[in-house]
């Protein structure tokens, strides 16, 4: 199945969160509908439109490396006695902002973003701060542990305006006051 990630009143007001309605993000259908978009690009853009959802299976790898956490899109995070896995609005502002400074900060490097290049960039962060060599170090252990046991990375293959389209997502829960349970 996979992990989705639904925009969700918040806070619960009965036993169940409510969805948010799809036309909440229905301004996505316009980057869905042009042709200048990569398809997978377009293909999140408007599964976001059409549902207030993200398929977020494929980028749990990537947020959770770039945010410093595990589970991160899972809201493994959330207090033991929390019974649901949500993420707060606070919690969508945090993961948009982490989204919305790598996109940023990726533009040197183009539009495709690789193991490598995602790499780089996080190198690149690291090196200027007071405990670059600690940081440093963390970062590499966290790298090789995505490598599969010969030593290859994984296959990442995303593009800078995909990514964008995810923090978007995460930057409209937060500035709406939705929270996002992770449904899997």
């Amino acid at each position: 199945m996979g992990l989705d990630n639904v925009a969700v009143q918040w806070p619960r007001t009965g036993r169940f969160y409510e969805p948010v309605a799809p036309a909440a993000f229905v301004d996505f259908a316009t980057l869905a509908d042009d042709p200048d978009v990569s398809a997978p690009t377009a293909a999140l853009a408007g599964h976001i439109a059409k549902t207030g959802t993200v398929r977020a299976t494929a980028y749990t790898e990537l947020v959770d490396l770039l945010l410093g956490l595990d589970g991160v899109l899972y809201a493994t995070e959330a207090a033991s006695e929390d019974e649901d896995p949500v993420i707060d609005p606070d919690g969508c502002a945090w993961i948009a902002g982490g989204l919305e400074r790598f996109v940023e900060t990726h533009r040197d490097l183009g539009e495709a973003v690789t193991f490598d290049t995602v790499a780089e960039v996080l190198r690149a962060a690291l090196s200027g701060g007071r405990l670059a060599d600690q940081q440093l170090r963390w970062l590499e252990t966290r790298l090789d542990a995505l490598r599969d046991e010969s030593g290859g990375a994984p296959q990442w293959s995303f593009s800078r305006s995909e990514l964008g389209v995810l923090s978007r997502f995460y930057r409209r829960c937060a500035d709406r006051g939705f929270a996002v349970y992770a449904d899997f």
